[in-house]
């Protein structure tokens, strides 16, 4: 229970369009997972292609509902790719993005689903995707350190980070309920009571009282 969960959850109860990664469609991920230095660079570039595809779509005005949601960040895309390539194919990598990144879309907020490493391998174990069930606790925790250390440079938009540890949303009536009454207080620019703020405001608190 994740991202793609909680945007099929919005999709439904409030009418929105919903892009998805296209996580299951990649034809060099389960060899990624099985000979990352062989495959790394071909899974990436399949990914940056489709993900430039779907911005654009956004940035074209093709997706026409109120209410948008996606559930993966395009920047994204360049920490998979710090994590999985080097040299040469990182260069490559880095002239087509900066190439095609002209077409991003800017999304009013974004919402990081975070949990311990352990749980977020019962949940793809649960899941039950092949290709996945060889990722280890080492490469998630090298990209949380990087989704982290994006969202203290990140100016577009307001990013908030929740901890999803025991939180049901996906069968748990009670939880949709909450976390849809704290989306909406972020769409409407009111946050309630007991939502996280911002984490570039939080951060910057820390340093205030610790520096």
């Amino acid at each position: 229970m994740g991202k793609t969960t909680l945007c099929r959850l919005l999709r439904d109860r409030w009418n929105a369009s919903l892009v998805l990664e296209p996580v299951e469609d990649n034809p060099f991920l389960a060899h990624f997972y099985s000979d990352r230095k062989r495959y790394a660079f071909p899974a990436q570039m399949f990914y940056l292609a489709t993900r430039c595809a779907q911005q654009m779509s956004l940035q074209q005005g093709e997706l026409f509902s109120d209410l948008i949601v996606a559930d993966y960040l395009y920047e994204k895309d360049r920490l998979f790719a710090e994590e999985t390539l080097e040299g040469n194919e990182m260069a490559l990598y880095d002239r087509f993005a900066s190439l095609l990144g002209a077409s991003v879309a800017v999304p009013e907020f974004v919402l990081f689903l975070d949990a311990a490493t352990d749980s977020v391998l019962e949940r793809i174990e649960r899941r039950a995707i092949e290709s996945e069930q060889v990722i280890e606790g080492a490469y998630l925790e090298s990209l949380r350190d990087r989704y982290y250390a994006l969202w203290e440079r990140y100016t577009a938009a307001p990013v908030y980070v929740l901890n999803t540890e025991g939180m049901n949303y996906a069968d748990d009536p009670e939880a949709q309920k909450k976390i849809l009454t704290m989306i909406q207080g972020w769409l409407d620019g009111k946050p309630v009571e007991g939502a996280p703020q911002p984490y570039q405001s939080d951060r910057a608190n820390q340093l205030q009282l610790f520096g």
